[in-house]
């Protein structure tokens, strides 16, 4: 069984400083057995990353829809895992007010941060959390879980305005203010004719890795990739510009395409 000061260790020994604004993609259950369960794993990234920002995933994609259309950032389950619905109830954390693809932060300035939301109607906005945590050279790790858990790439494509990767519709969604006022936020979704094209995100560890933008290591028994977004961003876009067509198949990156890009380590 992993204790805290395991995974104390294992955190710093992937590359994360406690001054970084780090978003975790998460498997609880890759992780194994750990000292107060996922309770336990949240403490140890609480406590390492107190002087910076700490952001997890909340999101509730799988439940809005045109019926259920109320999204309540003080109550609304998230669809993605244990960890994300336990550090909702964490003191001090706040959660941003996207009907589908929220986050929850803690830190000093994790308010500023989720602000503005609300004001978006593509549900990975350059303007919103996602695009912040390019423009602060965040981190994410995949803690025990692939790229195709890769919510900023979804990003990346509509910043690059690839096409057929959003609704043409809006849905009619809304939003329940913690003062009790109800926002209407009309928000196209992702979607394809090509099916689900994050499954093929994936294909972007090899590149990653290769130009040390990435790197491999464990938390617990979690395989996992620590990785730089700011870097990730720049080059994925380089690649949609050369195909952007590139996440409709499985078909690997050409190494020609990445081999000769100066190494950034994380």
């Amino acid at each position: 069984m992993y204790t805290k000061s395991d995974l104390l260790r294992h955190i710093e020994e992937i590359g994360i400083r406690p001054e970084d604004t780090l978003l975790i993609h998460s498997s609880m259950k890759a992780i194994g057995e750990v000292e107060n369960r996922a309770d336990g794993v949240l403490d140890a990234f609480i406590e390492y990353m107190k002087p910076g920002l700490l952001v997890f995933p909340t999101h509730t994609w799988e439940q809005m829809n045109n019926e259920y259309t109320l999204f309540n950032p003080l109550t609304e389950p998230s669809c993605v895992g244990i960890l994300t619905n336990l550090f909702l109830k964490r003191p001090g954390v706040v959660r941003s007010w996207n009907p589908t693809h929220s986050v929850a932060a803690l830190g000093a300035d994790a308010l500023s941060f989720v602000a503005g939301e609300e004001q978006w109607d593509n549900p990975c906005d350059r303007r919103g959390c996602w695009g912040k945590l390019y423009d602060r050279k965040a981190k994410i790790l995949f803690l025990g879980c692939t790229f195709s858990s890769n919510t900023i790439i979804h990003g990346v494509e509509a910043w690059n305005d690839i096409p057929f990767r959003l609704t043409e519709d809006f849905q009619p969604l809304r939003i329940l203010t913690p003062d009790g006022r109800i926002l209407e936020r009309p928000l196209r979704r992702h979607d394809s004719p090509y099916g689900d094209v994050s499954k093929h995100y994936t294909k972007l560890e090899a590149p990653m890795l290769a130009t040390e933008i990435a790197r491999k290591g464990k938390i617990g028994d979690a395989q996992s990739i620590f990785c730089d977004a700011h870097s990730m961003v720049d080059l994925t876009s380089t690649f949609l510009h050369w195909n952007p067509d590139l996440f409709i198949d499985d078909l690997p990156v050409p190494g020609e395409w990445y081999e000769s890009f100066k190494k950034k380590p994380v």
